[in-house]
């Protein structure tokens, strides 16, 4: 007999009366799955031998991890874990993957233990940052999903309100990167900075943290918080306690303002600090960690290297001259002081509590902090070997590209020499968690749902095999109602009870299970060829390749030879919702940022070439193979659903492709134009950026057609556009881009060089 057989014979599911509430969620849903009574809080913990009775077993509320399992040709069995951490993981696990085996495997109990203990949503992208406006979106069906794909833990600190209250001057975009992270001050106050916020506004946002961490309870998963930490606060705290006048934290040229944090070297903010956080463990004591980000969107240590103005802070922590070395060192140890402020307070209510932090912003103070780390003091990373933000690993195709973003498919190494980092780390008593970056905004943002299961295997399977034991999913995962078939996450969730499983036959059983037997070749074949265009993909430039593809409104902004040749009342349209200053050279110039230069003609006609002789080819196989299954099922009046789902969100992928060779085909043009010493060069330039334009013209078109089919291929705001997520009115805005792009075609090609010292210096309208 089979286990989904016996599944079938259970009669009554019982929970004993002192399981947390995650083992009632799930004898509620394994009751749906099998038809079986569900009976709640049952008296008795002993399993019985009793045919068709199933016990759910809850044996304490230890940290222990791991569960049995036993079902018998009878029904009767049950599951029986320390507490509720993994059990939802593991009844999808059950369900999806284990009911083929035979019944004798488990007739007399097998035990499971996950291949993680830690699988944890980081930035969280639709629970708690810019994506929680996303419309349409499910909360509990997230959390549902979390748990299924084997999350064990969960932040949960989002705003309730779809931006922060920062303000700032006219034109500064500085105000928008506080609606993400938010820091301690956005749900308690203490007694030094009582007042500060609207009441209403921390109880809102206290509100949806706590209903966030109760649905986290309810689904198995432990809560925690990611904050960027220490932020700086109103102007007018500092007119109160001028003296608790901390960092200078902003980046100068994004803002029009210096933003402050308080000293966290005074006793005061210290206590602060404590109060805040003691509030919020009153509130939900179950909260089991702090990850702490810094040195960007308003958060910054004193006297650290990377803050954008410089070493810079209050007047408490070093004299005046000292020299490097010793700032340095006294900038990690204020530091560390604060991370074992956040830790041993949070250990007077819960004593499992941890404090995470990056060690990317602490490069100036890299040997300080390190040698800090231990007893509950984490870090999050890519690579323990990176100092700063540059990674050891490359590109595995193209070997003179170091473009990787941090955890992403294209991370496909792991150097010996972390191991022993981590082992070093474990030996005080600290934890190395791993970015994994599988789920939204890490890669192809704004896409939603775009599948690589091997290359999620490839990654999971590397760091597994590398002794990593602690994860850390950048993004989180995908609302289910938006991505119906998640099968990058499928993979982690049967990868967390069977670290050993064999990957074509779970990508064979679930093609089967999906697109049945007509379809579940062509499903597989289209994976495949999905990954080998994204393997061929050179990362144009890493911004583009996340956020920076819609901060920078890369969809809807024309690709035109002059972008100053737009009137900038036809540009309103897109501009005014760019993450940028008006002096931001990005405006007018792609390979710009600030004052980064993204990428050069010469690395950009590199691309142009990869791309082209690359990537085209399996991207547009797997969009045939699809494109004729999907065309004979209609013609037998029976479309199968997720091959027009996974059409479509290839086809929006290759649009994204397209758009992002165009990029690159733009800042090669236009360049080569400026810089062109013959009119053939600079002939041959001007076609190469027609040829473009024209592209990039039939591409909005694909896209448009693709908003048509009603499958939610990108994120979309469902409360109003913001520079940091498309709105609902991006058809209307594509349609713009392309009347621009036609308008505009034979423009002559132009950069102003001296674009943002122009803009800075003209009269600001009111």
């Amino acid at each position: 007999m089979k286990i989904a057989e016996a599944l079938t014979k259970i009669k009554d599911i019982k929970v004993s009366a002192s399981a947390p509430p995650s083992f009632n969620t799930a004898a509620r849903a394994l009751s749906r799955h099998t038809g079986a009574k569900f009976v709640e809080n049952s008296r008795s913990n002993a399993p019985e031998d009793e045919s068709g009775s199933f016990r759910m077993i809850c044996t304490g509320h230890g940290g222990e991890q791991g569960l049995n399992f036993q079902i018998r040709s009878d029904g009767s069995g049950g599951i029986t874990a320390a507490n509720g951490g993994i059990i939802l993981g593991f009844l999808s696990y059950l369900t999806s993957h284990l009911g083929e085996r035979d019944v004798a495997a488990v007739e007399n109990g097998c035990a499971f233990r996950p291949a993680f203990q830690w699988q944890r949503s980081t930035y969280d992208f639709f629970l708690n940052q810019e994506g929680r406006v996303q419309r349409g979106m499910d909360r509990e069906a997230y959390f549902r999903r979390l748990a299924a794909s084997g999350f064990t833990h969960v932040e949960i600190n989002g705003l309730a309100f779809p931006m922060g209250l920062e303000s700032g001057p006219k034109g500064e975009t500085y105000p928008m990167f506080y609606t993400y992270c938010p820091a301690l001050d956005q749900f308690v106050y203490s007694v030094l900075n009582k007042g500060l916020y609207p009441y209403y506004y921390l109880s809102a946002n206290l509100d949806n943290l706590k209903k966030n961490a109760a649905l986290a309870l309810k689904y198995g998963l432990i809560p925690g918080l990611l904050c960027f930490e220490p932020r700086s606060v109103p102007e007018e705290f500092f007119a109160r306690y001028p003296m608790l006048r901390g960092a200078r934290v902003d980046h100068p040229f994004r803002s029009f303002k210096p933003r402050y944090n308080m000293t966290i070297t005074h006793p005061k903010v210290r206590e602060h600090y404590a109060e805040m956080l003691t509030k919020l463990l009153v509130e939900v004591p179950e909260l089991d960690y702090l990850s702490i980000w810094t040195n960007d969107s308003g958060a910054g240590f004193e006297y650290t290297k990377s803050l954008y103005v410089g070493r810079n802070g209050g007047a408490y922590l070093i004299r005046e001259w000292n020299d490097d070395n010793d700032i340095a060192r006294a900038a990690g140890d204020n530091a560390l002081r604060f991370f074992r402020l956040l830790r041993d307070t949070a250990r007077a209510i819960n004593p499992c509590f941890r404090v995470i932090t990056r060690m990317e912003s602490f490069y100036g103070e890299h040997e300080v902090i390190w040698e800090g780390l231990g007893d509950h003091l984490d870090v999050e990373t890519s690579s323990l070997m990176a100092k700063g933000w540059e990674t050891p690993y490359i590109h595995p195709k193209y070997p003179d590209s170091k473009m990787i973003h941090s955890g992403s498919i294209h991370q496909t190494a792991f150097d010996q020499r972390e191991e022993d980092l981590v082992a070093g780390l474990e030996s005080k008593g600290s934890h190395a968690h791993f970015y994994l970056a599988t789920g939204p905004n890490a890669m192809f943002a704004p896409l939603l749902g775009i599948p690589y299961p091997t290359l999620s295997y490839k990654r999971l399977k590397t760091l597994y095999d590398g002794g990593v034991r602690f994860l850390s999913h950048l993004g989180g995962t995908y609302p289910e109602e938006l991505v119906p078939f998640n099968v990058n996450h499928e993979i982690f969730g049967a990868f967390q009870f069977d670290p050993e499983l064999n990957i074509n036959e779970i990508l064979f059983h679930l093609a089967h299970k999906w697109a049945g037997p007509s379809g579940a070749e062509d499903l597989m074949a289209a994976w495949s060829l999905t990954e080998e265009a994204i393997l061929a993909f050179p990362n144009v430039t890493p911004l583009y390749s996340a956020f920076g593809f819609v901060w920078y409104r890369l969809w809807v902004r024309p690709f035109v030879p002059n972008i100053e040749a737009i009137p900038d009342a036809e540009r309103a349209y897109y501009q005014d919702f760019m993450c940028t200053t008006p002096h931001n050279p990005n405006n007018i110039d792609l390979s710009r940022d600030v004052l980064f230069q993204l990428m050069t003609p010469e690395t950009c006609r590199r691309s142009l070439a990869r791309i082209d002789k690359h990537l085209w080819k399996p991207i547009d196989q797997a969009i045939s193979i699809l494109k004729a299954n999907t065309k004979r099922a209609q013609d037998l009046t029976n479309p199968i659903p997720i091959l027009e789902d996974t059409l479509v969100r290839l086809e929006a992928l290759r649009c994204w492709f397209m758009t992002q060779r165009n990029t690159a085909a733009w800042v090669a043009g236009v360049y080569g134009y400026m810089q062109a010493q013959s009119e053939a060069e600079k002939e041959s330039n001007r076609i190469l950026i027609k040829e473009m334009i024209t592209k990039e013209i039939e591409n909005t078109k694909k896209l448009l057609e693709l908003f048509k089919t009603g499958i939610a291929f990108m994120a979309l705001s469902g409360a109003g556009e913001t520079p940091l997520i498309y709105g609902s009115n991006i058809e209307e805005n594509l349609g713009r881009r392309v009347a621009l792009m036609r308008r505009h075609i034979d423009d002559e090609p132009y950069i102003d060089f001296q674009y943002t010292e122009k803009k800075a210096g003209e009269l600001q309208s009111p």
